[in-house]
């Protein structure tokens, strides 16, 4: 099944948390549609800001964003500008009140969705497939990634019949559940086509309870918009040596 099955969806509630925090009851419905809305917006908004994941939570009256992202001065802006731009945007969007939190993705190379989207906006500027895998490969596994798997597919180099190829490093172990292992999905969209892309990256094991809740950290560093309170600490537990 761990061939089958999205990586990340296989392990909620194991080692993984999910991206909504919030219990719907009767309005559970509404909830959902307004966090897709939320989601789809933000990614067309900020398409060239990074982003990896976006968490949402919320109470009775207020939502509250936290936009994981590798460059986040390009979304707080000059003075956290654009950061209370956003936040009146998001607001005709639902009824609620809005608060957003960004958090700093320190090491991009080791997110699956960043390296996607670099190796797809890569191939959308003409530049050839096998060159941007094979960089985006070798500085993921640089930063002590324990392994890589890359699949592009769709009609490569503007061939006439569309192929699938895979490009590999390391180890991606998908049937291991304790495997902390990040799966992403982007579309490349080409003059000949549509190119995806999918990217699997195994960042170690997790021994022992991990945290599922959404809370971040940027180790005093503080990047954040509208908001009192800092975000609080992804914790990730290093693995043991069972020689």
């Amino acid at each position: 099944m761990g061939q089958k099955v999205n990586p990340i969806s296989n392990r909620l509630g194991v080692i993984r948390g999910w991206d909504s925090n919030w219990y719907g009851g009767k309005k559970y419905g509404d909830n959902l549609l307004e966090d897709s809305k939320l989601r789809k917006y933000l990614e067309v908004r900020l398409a060239k800001s990074s982003v990896s994941r976006i968490v949402i939570e919320r109470t009775l009256k207020l939502i509250t964003i936290t936009i994981c992202t590798s460059r986040p001065g390009l979304i707080i802006g000059k003075g956290g500008a654009d950061v209370d731009k956003l936040k009146k945007e998001l607001m005709k969007i639902t009824d609620k009140d809005v608060q957003i939190n960004i958090f700093e993705v320190k090491r991009p190379e080791l997110d699956a969705q960043i390296v996607a989207a670099n190796i797809a906006r890569q191939i959308e500027g003409k530049i050839a497939y096998r060159r941007a895998v094979k960089m985006a490969v070798q500085s993921t596994m640089r930063s002590g990634a324990e392994g890589i798997k890359v699949q592009v597919s769709g009609r490569l180099n503007g061939a006439e019949m569309a192929r699938s190829e895979m490009f590999k490093e390391g180890r991606t172990p998908l049937h291991t559940l304790r495997a902390d292992i990040d799966y992403a999905l982007v579309e490349a969209h080409t003059k000949v086509g549509v190119i995806g892309v999918k990217v699997w990256i195994c960042r170690g094991e997790v021994y022992g309870k991990r945290e599922l809740a959404p809370v971040f950290n940027n180790s005093g560093k503080e990047t954040r918009g509208n908001n009192d309170r800092a975000p609080r600490g992804n914790r990730f537990r290093k693995p043991k040596n069972n020689r």
